[in-house]
């Protein structure tokens, strides 16, 4: 009994160790790929209040993330469990904001032009709702320790995407600028199965779920896309506004001046 309790205790401890690694690997990539689009002049801090908001409560849920898995590694449970709570709520936020900019960057005519307008209408928000779901997954089941890490580890590899976004040559990889992003999230999660593959020689069945989920997003996403739902769906957002002038399936045309969040900084 001694032993297979030391064994496992050990084996949290590597978990522990990879979770909060990985969550740290994650932050970077993300400042990366943010501060290089700064850095590159193809954005800006003049951007609209909703933009600001997104932005802060977005980079607030990378900061939750690493400190959660902080805290578990240093067995601070209490201040893990109060800020898990605050984590709860937060997604909500997420959600809303990431499909207001959504939306309103559609209706402005101001897709990235590596994007087909009607395929980052729907995919932003699509992922955002596998995201939620992953976490909520997570929380549901924060009794189980190792079901709970992996979910969210899946979770935060999709909010990757953008930085990946910034970090990848993506004019370059147009018409599948969006797919190949995926591809680069994904990294994350086969990390994750061969760091427990190394150490236990077994693939935690959470991964399967959590992949099975992000994959699902990815498939509800081209055929939302590619169907009569969303052509409606383009027509409806964008009614009214310069988007609707926007052929929802034909990438528009990289823009003349310098770029910022792939538009014209006078725009």
């Amino acid at each position: 009994m001694a032993t297979l309790a030391a064994s496992r205790e050990s084996q949290v401890s590597n978990d522990d160790r990879f979770f909060l690694r990985a969550a740290i690997v994650m932050a970077l990539t993300v400042a990366a790929g943010f501060s290089f689009q700064l850095a590159m002049g193809r954005s800006t801090f003049a951007a609209p209040p909703l933009v600001h908001a997104h932005a802060l409560v977005f980079m607030g849920w990378v900061t939750l993330y690493v400190l959660q898995n902080v805290f578990a590694a240093t067995g601070n449970t209490a201040l893990h469990k109060r800020l898990g709570w605050i984590g709860s709520g937060w997604i909500f936020a997420m959600l809303i904001l990431g499909c207001m900019v959504t939306v309103a960057m559609a209706r402005r005519g101001q897709v990235p032009f590596f994007f087909r307008p009607l395929h980052f209408l729907v995919f932003d928000p699509v992922t955002l709702i596998a995201f939620a779901g992953l976490v909520i997954a997570a929380i549901r089941l924060r009794r189980k320790t190792d079901w709970h890490r992996r979910l969210q580890y899946c979770g935060m590899s999709l909010l990757t995407g953008p930085a990946f976004g910034r970090l990848l040559p993506m004019p370059l990889l147009k018409p599948l600028a969006f797919e190949a992003t995926f591809a680069a999230v994904m990294i994350f999660p086969l990390v994750g199965m061969l760091a427990d593959w190394r150490r236990t020689g077994a693939v935690h069945p959470a991964w399967k779920w959590g992949i099975g989920a992000m994959i699902g997003s990815l498939v509800l996403t081209e055929a939302i896309t590619y169907s009569p739902v969303g052509t409606a769906l383009y027509e409806y957002v964008t009614s009214g506004s310069p988007g609707a002038s926007v052929a929802p399936l034909e990438f528009p045309a990289p823009p003349e001046g310098p770029l910022v969040t792939g538009r014209t900084a006078t725009n």
